[in-house]
């Protein structure tokens, strides 16, 4: 996790995370952590917010009943967990996710596992409508605590440069 003290007075500091446009460079890897330890109360809650009804998320009998013997994490639960998990390091400073490409879950994911993620710049480059503004695409992986992939996507997303971004236009942030 990025966590970037500016100066905002003398001997006092302000948190910051993410990376402007600049610091997001084709081939940097980052790792992020925490991991999260994946309850069976995460896949419920995620399941019933998102009206996911397909008992194999929360019906113990019936995933007892499946070839994997128990309930599965549902994946867009897996997915949304690793886009946050990179915020602080690559988007937390992000204008707009773009797009989400290339969406895969080769593992399965239960209750207990532990998830890890990484993101890799894969591409970068300015806009050219939106001055000020930069274009970044990411892979990210996650794994789970035996090194099993269990997602990987890209995501491409709209990134301000150096002086560009809110926090810059914000006189209080």
């Amino acid at each position: 996790m990025v966590k970037i003290a500016k100066e905002v007075g003398p001997r006092r500091y302000r948190e910051s995370q993410g990376r402007y446009f600049e610091e997001l460079e084709v081939g940097d890897v980052y790792e992020h952590r925490p991991g999260k330890t994946v309850t069976e109360a995460d896949n419920h809650l995620f399941t019933l917010l998102t009206l996911n009804t397909h008992p194999l998320h929360f019906d113990a009998e019936y995933g007892a009943a499946t070839e994997f013997g128990q309930n599965l994490v549902v994946s867009t639960y897996t997915l949304a967990l690793a886009i946050g998990m990179s915020v602080a390091d690559v988007s937390a400073k992000a204008v707009a996710n773009l797009g989400m490409d290339e969406v895969k879950f080769p593992a399965p994911v239960f209750a207990g596992d532990t998830l890890y993620a990484e993101s890799e710049v894969l591409d970068r480059r300015l806009s050219e409508k939106r001055p000020g503004q930069g274009i970044v695409t990411i892979r990210t992986i996650m794994k789970n605590q035996r090194g099993l992939t269990v997602c990987a996507f890209k995501r491409t997303m709209l990134v301000p440069c150096r002086g560009h971004g809110v926090e810059d236009r914000m006189a209080s942030y």
